[in-house]
Parts: C-alpha cells; sequence; structure tokens
C-alpha cells in the first residue's frame, strides 16, 4: 500500500498568485540567497575547474605547444654547445696563432688579394661577354632589351648635331661677314 501525500489545489493556486504578487527587490533577494547557498553547498575547485575548460586547448594547439618547447628545447641546446666549443677552441688555438702569426698575415694578404683579383676578374669577364653578346644580337637586328633606348638617344645625337650644324652654318657666315667689315683687307 503506498502512501500519497498530495497538497490540494487551492493551497497551490494561493502559493503560486504570492509568488506573483511579491515585489521585485524580493524576489532578487531570493534568488540571492538561492544563488548563496548553492554556491556554499558546492566546493569552490569546481568553479574554478568549470573556469579552467572554458580556456582549455584543443589538441592540435597542444601538439603545436609541445613542438614549439621541443625545438627550441634541441636549440638552445645546440646553442649552448656552439658557443661551448667556440670558447674552448678560442681557447685552445690562440696561443697558436700568436706563435705562428708572422707566418698568417703575409699568407693571409696574398691569399685575400688573389681571391679578390680572380673574383674580379670573373666578373669582368663575364660583363664583357654579357655586352658583346648584347652589341651582336643589336648589330643583327634581334632587338635585344633596352634597344629602344639606344635608338632614341641615337636620334636624340643625331638631331641635336644636325641642329648645331645649321646654327653653325647660320651664324658661321654672320661672323665670316662682321670679321671682313672689321677688316676689309683681310
Amino acid at each position: 500500500m503506498t502512501l500519497s501525500l498530495s497538497v490540494p489545489r487551492s493551497l497551490q493556486l494561493i502559493s503560486s498568485m504570492a509568488d506573483r504578487h511579491q515585489q521585485p527587490h524580493q524576489a532578487q533577494n531570493q534568488n540571492h540567497q538561492q544563488h548563496r547557498l548553492s554556491a556554499q553547498t558546492r566546493p569552490s575547485h569546481t568553479s574554478f575547474l568549470s573556469k579552467l575548460q572554458g580556456h582549455v586547448p584543443n589538441s592540435t594547439q597542444l601538439i603545436g605547444l609541445l613542438t614549439l618547447l621541443v625545438s627550441g628545447g634541441i636549440l638552445l641546446l645546440l646553442t649552448g654547445i656552439t658557443i661551448t666549443v667556440t670558447v674552448l677552441g678560442l681557447i685552445f688555438f690562440t696561443p697558436i696563432l700568436i706563435v705562428s702569426s708572422p707566418i698568417w698575415v703575409p699568407l693571409g694578404t696574398v691569399l685575400f688579394l688573389t681571391a679578390a683579383g680572380f673574383v674580379s676578374m670573373c666578373g669582368f669577364g663575364a660583363a664583357v661577354v654579357g655586352g658583346l653578346s648584347w652589341m651582336y644580337r643589336y648589330f643583327k637586328g634581334m632587338h635585344p632589351p633596352g634597344s629602344d633606348r639606344v635608338d632614341y638617344a641615337r636620334s636624340r645625337i643625331y638631331d641635336t648635331a644636325s641642329h648645331v650644324k645649321d646654327y653653325a652654318k647660320e651664324y658661321g657666315g654672320y661672323l665670316h661677314s662682321k670679321v671682313k667689315d672689321a677688316a676689309p683687307g683681310a
């Protein structure tokens, strides 16, 4: 046999009407009290964990972070090894370099001048070959890059020379007649 406790329907209606007619500040106070009670019954570490779960990176970000940490650690290790070997090399080889410097300085100077001369001669040779190749294509009429500028410059020089020639003819006769006027017997 089961016992059922039921609240009469009239009491439920009265309770709901009373809740509707409560003052707004009373309802807010009641909400705040319920929130405080739920916060007191709930442990504080769960709220921290729930906040932390909102900022948890996904697996792609986690793998990227791990890759960054591993590669950064390897590079840091290699940097330390490089600096250590360099310092030890300088400590070991400095006395040898000081003792043998009368040989290394003239030898280094000769090697530097030889290498600089060789590199510059290769550069000049490449420039000459390029220039001759361009000239060959230009005179054969193949129109290499820049040939239109050369043609324009050539026409400007020709026009200027013809203007100077015309000017000299015009004013040269004038000067010749002035010279005859100044010296009639000449």
